[in-house]
C-alpha cells in the first residue's frame, strides 16, 4: 500500500508560479511510476506529468512543457510539481498518483494509488 497526500495548492494570478507537493508513505517507491493529474470542473481527469521514481525520467503533457517541472526527493519520498507562467486554463484539482511499473502511463486507470487532491486556482 502507498498513501499519498498532496499539499501546496492555492490561488495565484495569471503568469505567477506555484509548487504543489505529494508526500508518499508506505512501501518503498523504487519500482514505482509517479504522476500528476488534474481535473477541472466538468472535465475528465487529465495527465500532466510523470516521473520514474528510481531513474528520474520524466514526461510531460504538451500544454505544460516548458512551464511545469516534475521532480522528486528520494530521501523524503516527496514529489513536486513546480508550475510557472500559470494560465487560467490550469485551474483544476491536482492529484498525485502512483503505480508499479516502468512506463509512464498518461491515462488514469493504470495508476493504483491516488491522493485526495489539492485545488489550484489561477485568476485572470
Amino acid at each position: 500500500q502507498v498513501q499519498l497526500v498532496e499539499s501546496g495548492g492555492g490561488l495565484v494570478q495569471a503568469g505567477g508560479s506555484l509548487r504543489v507537493s505529494c508526500a508518499a508513505s508506505g512501501r518503498t517507491l523504487s519500482s514505482y511510476i509517479m504522476g500528476w493529474f488534474r481535473q477541472a470542473p466538468g472535465k475528465e481527469r487529465e495527465f500532466v506529468a510523470g516521473i520514474r521514481w528510481s531513474a528520474g525520467n520524466t514526461y510531460y503533457e504538451d500544454s505544460v512543457k516548458g512551464r511545469f517541472t516534475i521532480s522528486r526527493d528520494i530521501a523524503t519520498k516527496t514529489m513536486f510539481l513546480q508550475m510557472t507562467s500559470l494560465e487560467p486554463e490550469d485551474t483544476a484539482v491536482y492529484y498525485c498518483a502512483a503505480r508499479v511499473g516502468t512506463r509512464i502511463a498518461t491515462t488514469a486507470p493504470p495508476y493504483d494509488y491516488w491522493g485526495q487532491g489539492t485545488q489550484v486556482t489561477v485568476s485572470s
